[in-house]
């Protein structure tokens, strides 16, 4: 089965889990757990920031950074499309009673600034207190430039706010720009990491800051139920990842390029493509059958009239020419 719905499919390799097995452990919720602390102190190390912690999920990572940023009542500003805004079931809004303020991203994935800008609240009882600007880098596969975040970070030092960004797929951000990871961690207060996308592990992500703001994380984590036990076994995963995971994400880069290029020299209409992420366009009476069609080839794709394809870790060259192939036959019936 080739599956390109998403860089979260990716199982873990033989030498992934060997890594796991051999994991020393502990109690993480005593802090006695050696493989966690080893997992944390890299991923500081790695970002530029003072300490970092292991969550089990994004979504709890990402919910903990907002509770750790905004109060009741507070407010972020981001993305109408951005992840920790759509897709992690309001929980800064039903668990921390904190307003989103969303605006719409620009074309290459950023908010404009100026919209930012406009959007912060006055001091003013009638309103929600600005507290954070949320940013997402990765969007939709595309990365934002350092410029644009030195930008970012120079706003909200004047307009005294905190800086997220919600790292799921930082590390694609990191190998398009030919940079480390300090390099865009220093534009902001934190950041999440995802360990169980384009990296490859089974679960995992990391929340980076400041000490005492990941002691406030640990808090908050410890309150919506992320206290693990004996969790080096996953850190382990995300140690090797961090290890062995990064630089070969140019591969998953250059084989989207390689699909776009192909997928429209048989007459797909490609829409964009950006890191590890393509979109094409399907005529919308065409959805359920293409839908089909891979399905009976063994190619899982979440078809729709806009179509988002996936490149990670656990799919080839070959696979993808599989595609193609399939696909053809699928216009040529």
């Amino acid at each position: 089965m080739i599956d390109l719905r998403s860089d979260t499919v990716t199982r873990p390799s033989a030498a992934m889990l060997d890594a796991m097995m051999a994991a020393e452990t502990g109690d993480d919720v005593y802090r006695d757990d050696p493989t966690v602390y080893a997992l944390e102190v890299e991923a500081a190390r790695l970002s530029g920031k003072a300490a970092a912690l292991f969550f089990p999920t994004g979504t709890q990572a990402n919910l903990v950074a907002l509770l750790c940023h905004c109060q009741r009542g507070d407010e972020y500003i981001v993305g109408q499309q951005a992840h920790n805004y759509k897709y992690e079931a309001g929980g800064a809004a039903v668990l921390g009673s904190i307003q989103p303020q969303p605006i719409l991203h620009a074309e290459d994935g950023s908010l404009p600034l100026a919209e930012v800008a406009a959007a912060i609240k006055p001091d003013d009882f009638h309103f929600a207190r600005t507290r954070l600007l949320s940013l997402e880098n990765t969007h939709h596969g595309k990365v934002l430039p350092l410029s644009y975040l030195e930008q970012a970070w120079t706003l909200t030092r004047e307009h005294k706010l905190a800086l997220h960004i919600d790292g799921a797929r930082i590390f694609n951000a990191v190998v398009a720009q030919n940079v480390e990871l300090e390099a865009i961690a220093r534009y902001c207060d934190t950041l999440t990491i995802c360990l169980s996308k384009g990296l490859g592990t089974p679960i995992g992500s990391l929340l980076c800051g400041d000490e005492a703001y990941i002691e406030q994380a640990r808090r908050w984590r410890k309150m919506t139920g992320g206290g693990m036990r004996q969790s080096g076994i996953l850190a382990a995963a995300g140690l090797y990842a961090l290890k062995h995971n990064i630089a070969r994400l140019k591969e998953d880069h250059d084989n989207a390029a390689w699909l776009g290029e192909q997928l429209s020299a048989i007459g797909v209409e490609v829409l964009n493509q950006h890191t590890n992420m393509l979109f094409v366009k399907v005529p919308t009476e065409k959805v359920d059958a293409l839908k089909s069609w891979m399905q009976s080839g063994d190619v899982l794709i979440s078809v729709g009239p806009v179509t988002r394809i996936v490149t990670h870790l656990d799919v080839s060259r070959q696979d993808l020419q599989r595609l193609v192939a399939h696909w053809q036959a699928f216009l040529q019936q």
